[in-house]
Formats: structure tokens, sequence, C-alpha cells
């Protein structure tokens, strides 16, 4: 080993580290490093005392001084490498940065002028020759310090590091494009300059979240597109927020000026009454043929305003076309989602879906994230809106590397852009793109930013747009003239001219019809739709019984798990009613084994947070998983289930996206207990219960929320049925809460196997897991059905004069008390679908009791929870109506009293307050 080799690889503070542990103790070293440390002393000892001395021949000296010095030359290249981006002119309004950088200057590391021309090996930075320090200083500067800057270096991937230093340092981070590729980028900008422009002009005062200072990002989207297909991708599903929207959905997107321009005007107000979504929200596809001939299909999903929730929702869209076509590599479908600054610093669920990036259930082979880095929020400016320095910091979780650039300069960005993509595709990883850039006007066109950044805007006011910087830079280059660059504008504008004829001459429908995956499934009212059947032929569920209870030979499975495999044999054979767990089970297995695929995510969701699922086994020895449901038959779907990172907001939405590509799918996503779900309501506002009304998208996922009281508190007693409840209209969800397995067999059968396509709201049990009474006779499988009513089928019709009507566990309360008090008056009538409302079921159900006359509603819940807020006054419309309805007085509540928790901490007030409830349901029976 050559000393001088060892230190010019970089690595000189770990060598003295190891001479200084050497000279203590020999014996503390490696034996390879023996050597060369014996080798580095004897070169000391023959130093000697200092050169004033005269003890030290020259030849010796300039050995020891070219061997200093090149340590410095090493220290000085690794630090551009990590701090190089520090440096960077990425502003393009050209502030100073407010972070020193010593450390980029010569003469922190000893060199000054007088070493400039002395030759220097350089290692990879210039390899296989000797140069100056100068041209050393000056490529580093070219490389780390101009329009890009780079964070890379923490990567501790040896091999991702190094390519990217090879790609970077070997063209100093810039590259001219080909002339032709040089003119389709400044006709874009002319374009995105025009049009912004035409529309200030035609539609003064209306919101469009101008480009203008992002210019830029059209080019980057444009190059990555252009390079995806180069390298093998073919389809790119991307998510952004307002700013630019209409620009990408024109210049990137393909929609046609017209469309867009038509969304500016007037529309008939009857058109959209409670229904559809303004323009920078909408999404739109495309097939794209790329300029060397390759087609690529382009999404841009649409979204709510609140920033950073489509980022999830994008994930598992990508993965859930993966999973479809069989890329489980990633190779050929890709994400990219646009971000603005203050909120990919200031949103947590960036974290949360950067930490989806590398876990088995979720990672999609690498998203490209682009910020368009407007330098200030709303109206807030970074230093009171993050603690770091960069709003991309947060991305170091993942260990990707970070491109800052200069937003004035086109091809800097086209240059990223086609270097992101290579990253990505070669080592199957995030990457974040930082595009420096300004936002010309304010948080929208009728802002007005100088109320608080007046400095910055005034800046603003005087700078070039990018497409003047570009113009001039390709004029001075000779690829166009003047007059040729000028044209550009004459021609955008009549094109724009003449769309916005065209829009106002033809109305176009804003809702589209089903396309795609789609269009066997529909949405629209419930009733449009009648039940299907979801009973499984006992012949098939013999089978499908054998398959369930076993496990491989070489299994080691635990000794508890056996017995319950061992009771789950004689649930299958009739023996005993069937649990909770089975009910599942047979839903699961027997859409597999006709071909539907199932995919389960949720936090503890293989074991089950009370340990009832055990839909995977874990191997007591050797620690490996096995489910049966993994080897149900040649032909079955596939089957997955994953415990999900201790995150709702992001996972949630991650399974609302993979829901959008699997229709004929089912989709489910737990909550370890049901209230947890508040930490995913943006998405249940924004995107589950409304975006058919708002987008006509449609989508089937089942949200599994534990709830019932049992005296566990406020936080494990309640799902919050209510504000599902408060959200339903137009038929727009389904809200269930099940007594028995039976009906959830039912439930998630019928979920997949209508063409009706609606979010699917479950509250699921706790105490009635392992309640017996609760479970279901294996008749019920067979033979039956999904009921969204059930009847009381032990009540005497004639003897009843109180109905009582309840959902979920409370239904068992009041029977045990039933049972003890011995009366025949009361009916207990389960609504096990509590919306779409079951009206027509009820009406049916209460004409079989004549002499009844109170109608009563039973919960669990607060009166100001629950679903005595919602039904009520449904129960009163349904009395009015019903043929003999006015024998009933108005429907009266029975539960907990208001409160602004949804349980007690107190078992013993839990039980009080429960004995409260069951008394005055049965109080005063006529």
């Amino acid at each position: 080993m050559d000393i001088e080799s060892t230190l010019s690889g970089h690595n000189l503070a770990f060598l003295e580290a190891l001479y200084e542990a050497w000279q203590r103790d020999p014996n503390s070293v490696a034996p390879e490093w023996i050597p060369v440390l014996a080798d580095l002393d004897r070169r000391s000892e023959r130093a000697g005392p200092p050169i004033a001395e005269h003890q030290r021949d020259e030849a010796e000296a300039r050995e020891v001084e070219q061997f200093y010095l090149q340590s410095r030359v090493d220290k000085l290249i690794e630090s551009y490498r990590l701090h190089g981006h520090m440096a960077a002119t990425v502003d393009p309004l050209g502030r100073p940065r407010t972070t020193a950088t010593p450390g980029l200057a010569p003469a922190y590391f000893g060199l000054g002028e007088e070493h400039m021309e002395r030759t220097f090996d350089p290692g990879m930075l210039m390899p296989g020759r000797c140069a100056t320090l100068r041209d050393i200083w000056t490529r580093l500067q070219n490389t780390y310090c101009r329009n890009i800057g780079v964070e890379y270096w923490h990567i501790q991937d040896l091999e991702q590091r190094t390519w990217l230093q090879a790609r970077m340092e070997g063209c100093e981070n810039k590259v001219i494009p080909p002339v032709a590729e040089q003119k389709r980028l400044l006709n874009q900008m002319a374009g995105i300059e025009s049009v912004d422009k035409f529309l200030h002009s035609k539609f003064l005062g209306a919101k469009r979240f101008s480009i203008a200072g992002a210019e830029a990002m059209i080019a980057l989207l444009d190059c990555t597109i252009e390079e995806g297909a180069e390298l093998g991708i073919n389809e790119i599903i991307l998510g952004m927020a307002h700013r630019g929207r209409l620009n990408v959905l024109m210049n990137i997107m393909g929609k046609s000026l017209a469309d867009v321009f038509s969304e500016f005007e007037k529309h008939d107000p009857w058109e959209s009454i409670g229904s559809g979504d303004v323009k920078y929200h909408m999404g739109y596809f495309r097939q794209y043929t790329t300029e060397n001939g390759r087609e690529m299909y382009l999404a841009l999903a649409f979204n709510p305003s609140h920033l950073e929730a489509i980022s999830p929702v994008i994930q598992g869209r990508v993965r859930g076309k993966q999973d479809a076509i069989g890329d489980f590599t990633g190779d050929r479908v890709m994400g990219l989602t646009i971000h603005g600054d203050a909120a990919f610093a200031g949103q947590g669920v960036v974290q949360e879906t950067l930490n989806l990036a590398r876990l088995p259930g979720y990672r999609t082979g690498g998203t490209i994230r682009l910020v368009i880095n407007n330098q200030v929020g709303f109206t807030t400016d970074p230093r009171e809106a993050r603690s770091t320095i960069y709003s991309t910091d947060v991305a170091h979780l993942l260990q990707v590397p970070v491109f800052h650039v200069n937003g004035d300069d086109v091809e800097a960005n086209a240059y990223v852009a086609r270097l992101a993509m290579g990253f990505r595709q070669r080592f199957k990883s995030d990457v974040v793109i930082d595009l420096v850039c300004y936002r010309k006007f304010g948080h929208n066109e009728g802002d007005d930013p100088t109320f608080t950044q007046p400095m910055m805007y005034d800046l603003i006011k005087h700078h070039p747009s990018v497409r003047t910087i570009y113009q001039r830079e390709l004029v001075a280059r000779g690829t166009v003239t003047v007059a040729e660059a000028e044209s550009l504008d004459e021609r955008w504008i009549q094109e724009y001219d003449a769309a916005l004829a065209l829009a106002r001459s033809h109305r176009k429908s804003r809702r589209t019809p089903m396309h795609g995956v789609w269009q066997s499934y529909h949405g629209g009212p419930d009733i449009d739709t009648p039940d299907v059947s979801t009973a499984l032929e006992r012949a098939s569920l013999d089978a499908l019984a054998a398959r369930l209870t076993r496990w491989p030979d070489d299994f080691n499975l635990h000794p508890k798990l056996q017995r319950l495999v061992g009771e789950a044999k004689e649930m299958l054979a009739g023996v005993h009613p069937l649990n909770w767990q089975m009910g599942e089970m047979l839903a699961y297995g027997s859409l597999l084994s006709a071909g539907i695929h199932v995919r389960f995510s949720g936090q503890d969701s293989q074991r089950g947070t009370f340990s009832h699922r055990h839909a995977v086994y874990t191997d007591s020895k050797t620690g490996r998983r096995w489910s049966p449901l993994y080897e149900l038959g040649e032909s079955q779907g596939k089957f997955e289930i994953y415990n999900s990172p201790l995150s709702e907001y992001a996972v949630l939405a991650f399974e609302f996206g993979y829901s959008l590509i699997a229709p004929g799918s089912l989709v489910l996503w737990e909550a370890q207990f049901g209230d947890f779900g508040n930490g995913a309501q943006i998405i249940i506002d924004n995107f589950l219960v409304s975006g058919e009304d708002k987008w006509n998208r449609l989508n089937g996922l089942v949200l599994m929320l534990p709830h019932g009281f049992e005296g566990q508190g406020p936080e494990h007693s309640s799902a919050r049925i209510e504000r599902f409840l408060q959200l339903a209209a137009e038929d727009n969800i389904q809200v269930v809460n099940l007594t028995t397995p039976a009906q959830v067999f039912h439930v998630l059968r019928r979920q997949v196997l209508r063409p009706w396509r609606k979010p699917l709201i479950m509250m699921t049990p706790k105490s009635l897991l392992r309640f017996r009474p609760s479970f279901s006779p294996l008749s019920d499988f067979v033979d039956g059905e999904f009921q969204r009513v059930i009847d009381d089928a032990h009540a005497q019709p004639e003897q009843v004069t109180r109905v009582m009507l309840s959902t979920g566990k409370v239904f068992y309360d009041l029977k045990e008390h039933r049972e003890q008090i011995v009366t025949d008056k009361v009916a207990l009538v389960r609504v096990e679908q509590v919306y779409p409302f079951p009206s027509a079921q009820l009406v049916t159900i209460l004409a079989r009791y004549p002499n009844a006359r109170e109608l009563l509603w039973v919960q669990e819940e607060p009166k100001n929870m629950g679903g005595w807020t919602f039904v009520r006054p449904l129960l009163e419309e349904l009395i009015a109506e019903a043929q003999d309805g006015s024998r009933f007085a108005a429907p009266r509540y029975v539960g907990r009293v208001a409160s602004a928790s949804p349980a007690t901490g107190s078992p013993d007030s839990h039980a009080l307050e429960r004995k409260l409830i069951l008394e005055e349901a049965f109080a005063n029976l006529a």
C-alpha cells in the first residue's frame, strides 16, 4: 500500500487518526496498515529538526511539502463536494447567501496564490492526469458553485456518490443541449410568457396561479419525460398544487387551449350546483409521443387545495399501476410530484410520504420530487417558516441527491432533469430538485405581495423574464436571430385567439365518462344498482376451508395458533358458529379464489390490533412469514397485507391512490383504533367522500375503524361515526356498523362483486370479536346475504309496543337486558347500514308491529355524536310518509348525554352510564 495513493484517496483525517493510534500502541491497528504507518514514521524521522537547522536536504523537503500540500488539495476537493452548494448562484434575484462557506477558499487549507501553478493529483475530479491548483479550483467552482448546487456527499452508498460525481465533474455540471432542443425550449418559454399575458388581458382579475418566475419548470418536466422515455419509462403519474398547473395542462399534458380557456368563461350556474371544482384543481391524461417517437402515458392527478395531500396519493397510484402490469422493480411506471417550498418544509405528510419510499408495501422504485421554490410562502418568509437552510432538508432522511437549480437558467434545469431521471432509473431512488425561482405576482393574481415583501418585489419588478434571459443567450450563441425569437409571440397569440373563439362558440361538458379500467363501473345513486348474491356455495366453502386451516409441514406454527386453527376447522365444518376472524378470512379467501386481488394495509393489520385476525403466521423458530391466503390455488388473486408505519395521513392517502388504479380489487385500510382515523381527516374530507362530486372520480376503498364503548377511555372508544354521517350525501359513501361475522363476509364481497363503486366505512368490533353470542352459523354464509337492516327474529309482533333501533354492539346490551327483565313488548331492530339510509326496509319492518307506538334510537355514543343527529330527521320523515306512521310518537333518543369528549376515562363511570342507558331504554313499558 503506497502512502501517496492512500492520501490522495481523500482520507487524510482517517490516516492521521490511525497514525496517532499506532504511535500509542502498534498492536491497535490492522496488520495491513503497519507498513504504511511505519513508512510514514520513517519519513517523519528523516525530516528531523526544523529546516532552519539545515538538517534536511532540499529534495526531501520538497517531497514532504508536496505530500502536505497534496493532502490540503484533497481536502479542498472534498470540501467542494460537500459544501459547494452553499456558494452556488441559485437565486435568480441575485441576493447574497446568508451562510458563510470559508471551507471553499483555498486559503482555508493553507493554499495561496503561490501554489496556484503547482501541479497536483486531482484524483477522480480529473482522472488520469495531474493538474495545476488553479485548474482544479476552477473545475470545482464550475461544477459546484454556478447555477446548480448539489447535495450528495451525505449519501452513504458509495456507488451512488461515485455515479453522480463522475457525471457532474466530467461535464462541470453544464451541458448545452442540441440546437433543436434549444429552439423547442425557447418556444416553450415564449408560449408560457405569451399565454400569461393573454389570460391577464382577456380575463382580468381571474385567478390562474401564474407560473411567471418559474417558467423553467416546463423545460424541466419536458426533459424529464423525454429522458424517461429513453430510459424505459412508459408512464408517468404527476401530482402538483395550483401554481403553474394551467401551464402544465397546456404545455405538458396537451389539454387543448380551447378547453382551458373555456374554464375561464361563465357557465350555466345550474350545471354545477354543489359539484365540480376550480380549474386549477382538475386532472388530465394523454398519450404523449416524445421527440424520438417513443410513446408515454401521462396522467396529472386532480387535487384539493390542501398542499402536499396529493403526494402520497400519487405514490399509491403508481404502486397500483406497477402491480397491475407486473412492473415490480419500477422500471416502467414512475411518479413525479411538484411541491411548493413552504409546503415541503411545513407539511408533516411530506415526511410520512418519504418514509414510505423504501417500505416493501409502498415502494415504487423512486419518485422525482420537484420543489417550486418561490422563496416565500403565502406571505411568510423562509426565516419564519422553517428551521433549516433549505426547504428540502427533510429529504435527507432518505439519503437522496438534492439538486438546487437557478430558475432563470433553462438549460441548467433541462440538464438536471436528465441527470435526475438517470439516477432514478439506475438506483430506483427518489431524487429531489429544488427549482429556486420567484413568484412574479402574489399568491394569486389578486394579491399584493408588496405589503409583506417590498424589497423582494422591487427586485422582481426590474428583473427580466426567464424567456428574455434565455432568448438573449440563444441569440448570443447564434442559435436564433432576434427576428426569429420575436416572431414566436405572434404565432402564439394567433393560436390563442383562435382557441378563445372556439371556446366561446363550443361549450363542452364538464363531466367525462368513465374510461380505461373504470369503464365497467359506475357511481351515482344506490338505488340504480341492486344488491348481488354474495353467498358461497357449500362445496366452494369446504374447499376453501381445507386451504385456510393448513400450514406447511416445515413451518413451526405457534402453539396458540395451532389451537385457533383447530377451532377454525370445527367452525368451518359447522360444529360451532363462525367467529369474526373466520368471517373475514372467508371473505378474502373466496374473492381470491375467484381471481380477485386483495390488498390490505394498516397498523398491525397482519395479526390485528386485538390479536384477532392472524392473516399471516410467523414461524416460531425462523421468523419466516406465511399465510394460508397465499396458497389457495394457481388461479387465485394476489393477496397482500402489510403492517403499515405509524401513520394515518400518508398511508390512507396511499391506499386511496391505489384504489383509483384497482377498481376490480378489494383494497382496505385499517386504523389501529377507529378514532386514530382522524389523523387522516384531510384525505377523508377532500378525496374519499367528495372525489366523485368534485372530479367524477370513483373509488371503492374500505376503511376498517374499530369502534365500541367498553370503558377504554376517550381515545379508544369512538371511530367518530358522526363525522362520516355528516359527510354523507348523494350516496357518496357507505357507512356500516355490523353485528355479526356473516355481515362482514357479505358486505366485503358485495363491495367488489357489485359494479357500484363507493367507499365503504366500516365500524369494526372490539369486544364482540370474542363474544360468542355474536358469532354466525355456517348457514348464514351459504344461504344468507347482506342485510341492511336486521329485524328481531324473536319478537312477537302483536305484543310489541316499543321498537328500538340501534346500530352496532349496543344491540347485544339491549338484548341481554331484555332477557333479564323478561318482556315481549320490545322489538330490537338493528340498522346495519346507516348510510345510504335503509328507509324502505325500515318501513317494511315497522309495519310488522301494528301495536307499536314508540320508536327509540338507542346508541352508546353521546347525544351530539353517534348516529342520532343524522337519523332523527330521516326517521321523522319516514314516519310521516309511512302508510300507518301516524301511530308512532316522535322518535326518541336514548344514550349518553351530550359531551365534549367521546367517553369517560373511568371504567366505573362507564359501567354506570351503560346501566342508565339500559334502564331508560326499558323504562315505562306500556
